[in-house]
């Protein structure tokens, strides 16, 4: 019942015209989705990227100071005497 309009409708010119632009509009809609998510994606790499490096930045700052830091009470009180503390 139903096969004999369709190959009609699908048998015109006017129709696999219409069938084959659908399909190039739904391959174009699709690639622009597809690259939406991927920049999505990429800008959540990006903010991680920049999230991990201000977290090493400040470990470093942290492990320098350790490094200055005086090392006995002895350098404490000599530093606070001359005043570099």
């Amino acid at each position: 019942m139903t096969g004999g309009p369709l190959t009609v409708i699908a048998g015109s010119a006017w129709a696999c015209t219409a069938i084959r632009y659908g399909a190039i509009v739904l391959a174009v809609l699709l690639f622009l989705l597809s690259l939406r998510r991927s920049g999505e994606r990429a800008g959540r790499f990006a903010e991680r990227l920049k999230t991990t490096e201000e977290a090493n930045d400040v470990q470093r700052r942290m492990l320098e100071a350790a490094a200055r830091r005086p090392r006995n009470r002895d350098e404490l009180a000599e530093r606070l005497r001359n005043g570099r503390f």
